[in-house]
């Protein structure tokens, strides 16, 4: 997600500064746009960052933030009110600048390999050499980058599918019940033909996106339509994986069922299914 907020908006200097450590993985970094009262709806952003002289002061919290926890730079969406009513600035902000406080990890239901924080900004002062891109265009460098993101999330959604879809194919030719395979039963082949099936078509389409991507013409539309896809058909193969495993299925010692934890925040971040709905019906004229 920060790779190309450091390489597409940022100046020479700060490539030295940030770029650099990135790429050799001496930099965590982590990009804070969700707020307790803005999640999907980032126009609802409230943190603000305000002029004062040469500087900015930044204040404000961000919630929900991936890496937050531990990051020594995070990329900070702010209202600058001096620049309009509802313009957005971008800010690098790094671990140990005044002001920059980190609030309890938080206590999620999967994915705990990746600590998710609360962080706080109180009165953080900023110069020109810490905006990323064009002042007051920060919301417009978000949605340029958020189909990106949200190609990102397909790809791993629909990867993560098919191994726990392939190592339940495998389970399903071992495990026994009344005298034979689970997997030699009816229902539960078709069930995994169905399954195996829309892993495909969504990997069809996906992979048309990714060409599109790279050829420089993906769309948001085509994006929101990845993710779409890609995260519900995860989530229904997740939780008929957890169904043919039975009760080992519903235990943490299991893929399936850590898998299933992790895969239910996808049709969240990034932008929610039903916004993605949104993207898609507005495209059609609705």
């Amino acid at each position: 997600m920060i790779a190309p907020y450091l390489l597409e908006l940022t100046s020479i200097k700060q490539k030295e500064r940030w770029l650099r450590p990135f790429a050799s993985g001496g930099l965590i970094t982590a990009i804070g746009m969700s707020e307790p009262e803005a999640g999907s709806d980032l126009g609802g952003i409230r943190t603000t960052a305000r002029r004062v002289g040469d500087r900015w002061l930044l204040n404000g919290s961000k919630t929900f933030i991936t890496n937050g926890y531990r990051a020594d730079l995070v990329i900070v969406a702010a209202r600058t009110p001096d620049c309009g009513d509802r313009a957005i600035t971008l800010f690098g902000v790094e671990d140990g600048m005044a002001g920059f406080t980190r609030g309890r990890k938080l206590d999620k239901v999967g994915q705990p390999e990746a600590d998710t924080a609360e962080l706080f900004f109180d009165d953080v002062t900023l110069s020109e050499e810490d905006v990323i891109g064009e002042v007051g265009r920060g919301f417009h460098a978000m949605m340029a980058r958020l189909p990106t993101e949200r190609l990102s999330i397909a790809i791993a959604s629909l990867a993560h599918a098919t191994a726990m879809l392939n190592e339940t194919v495998g389970y399903a030719k071992e495990r026994r019940a009344f005298g034979q395979t689970i997997g030699s039963f009816q229902h539960n082949r078709f069930v995994i033909a169905e399954l195996a099936t829309a892993v495909e078509v969504g990997r069809a389409f996906v992979d048309r996106c990714l060409l599109a991507k790279i050829q420089g013409d993906l769309t948001s539309v085509a994006a929101a339509q990845a993710k779409y896809i890609a995260t519900e058909t995860q989530s229904r193969v997740l939780d008929a994986c957890v169904q043919l495993h039975g009760g080992y299925g519903y235990m943490r010692e299991t893929n399936v069922a850590c898998g299933w934890l992790d895969a239910r925040v996808t049709r969240i971040w990034g932008g929610t299914s039903e916004i993605m709905c949104e993207v898609i019906s507005r495209s059609l004229g609705l």
